[in-house]
């Protein structure tokens, strides 16, 4: 638990800060709270440096690599000015309503598509079977989904394993590797912009300094 919480720490380059000067009547912030998560620090990738990679193998990316450039997942909150609203002003809730669809439905980076790639994340199980867990979401950080609602779906990944792994828990921080596509799964746990069909899981561990 102590590496997973240390994890959860590390800086990376994920999604953009929550807005500044948040909601201040409470319903609006308890209605905030239910439909956008808190936002923190991705995993870190430790990618190595452009054309580093042999050919075969798997490329390092990070989270922020799964956004396509000029997509903002506050576009919506940006244009309400919530500091004006009263408690329970229908305005705040469609707002935020509005920004939870999109999230579920927010776009994909193209350029990631048919690769390779090698992923850090945290395990979100679907399954829980005697022989193993063969699917899991991969999600940016601690909590995602599980203590705070699911992030947006382009960084939600679904993965698939090739046979069931009997070792793997819930929030597990772990290494995926394999070839990504732009599958659109809709679980009970959130929505998930990605697929990778894994080739490997594997324990994460941070860089030695």
């Amino acid at each position: 638990m102590n590496d997973r919480r240390t994890a959860a720490k590390i800086l990376g380059a994920g999604l953009l800060s929550l807005l500044p000067g948040w909601v201040q009547a409470q319903s609006v912030r308890e209605t905030a709270r239910e439909l956008v998560p808190q936002i923190q620090p991705a995993l870190s990738a430790e990618a190595p440096p452009t054309g580093a990679s042999l050919p075969g193998q798997a490329r390092t990316i990070g989270w922020e690599q799964l956004i396509p450039p000029g997509w903002d997942p506050f576009k919506d909150l940006k244009a309400l000015n919530l500091d004006a609203l009263k408690d329970n002003d229908p305005k705040a809730e469609e707002a935020l309503q509005k920004m939870r669809k999109m999230w579920d439905n927010a776009p994909i980076n193209p350029l990631v598509l048919g690769q390779n790639l090698r992923l850090p994340g945290y395990v979100v199980p679907l399954e829980d079977l005697p022989e193993g867990m063969k699917e899991f979401l991969l999600v940016p950080y601690f909590g995602a989904c599980i203590h705070s609602p699911p992030p947006p779906a382009n960084q939600i990944v679904h993965v698939v394993l090739n046979k069931p792994a009997k070792r793997l828990r819930l929030m597990d921080v772990v290494w995926v590797t394999g070839p990504m596509s732009a599958t659109k799964t809709d679980s009970h746990m959130g929505v998930a912009g990605y697929r990778i069909e894994a080739r490997q899981v594997s324990p994460y561990t941070e860089k030695k300094r």
